[in-house]
């Protein structure tokens, strides 16, 4: 198992948790942005940098991405790809993304976006907070304890 953070909007507090998790259980965890990202000097955290542009950062995840693998995004057709193709997906807010849910995620997205093309103001999520941190937190530690144990 690898785990793949679409980075270039994921928080640094989630980034933080990552790290920690990574060191503790020696998991490879790879972040993909398009612009320099700090980590920490880690024989398990890598940074992959990649050209500007749309979803270009989507497309290196899914084109590196194994069966079995964590992908940490909020980007729900990013997570919708994952899923596809046997990984599994992770929000920063702490919610895993599954073939049970993925789908209604989507029509969710895409009604919302429809609703924005259209003028009307939809907002965007509230700030994330330490709810969000600890669900996210959980999660990962679920994920990780069942891969540690099957390792």
């Amino acid at each position: 198992m690898k785990i793949w953070v679409d980075a270039d909007a994921c928080p640094v507090v989630i980034k933080e948790i990552l790290f920690r998790a990574a060191e503790r259980t020696k998991v490879p965890l790879t972040l993909v942005a398009n612009h320099s990202i700090r980590t920490p000097p880690s024989r398990y955290i890598k940074f992959l940098q990649v050209a500007s542009g749309f979803d270009v950062a989507d497309n290196e995840i899914v084109k590196r991405l194994s069966a079995g693998d964590l992908v940490i995004t909020g980007d729900i057709p990013l997570a919708a790809e994952v899923i596809e193709k046997g990984g599994r997906a992770l929000n920063p807010r702490g919610e895993l993304y599954s073939e049970d849910n993925i789908k209604a995620r989507l029509n969710m997205r895409d009604f919302m976006e429809t609703l924005r093309a259209s003028g009307i103001e939809s907002g965007g999520p509230p700030a994330l907070n330490q709810s969000d941190r600890k669900s996210f937190a959980n999660h990962l530690d679920s994920l990780l304890s069942k891969h540690v144990k099957r390792a």
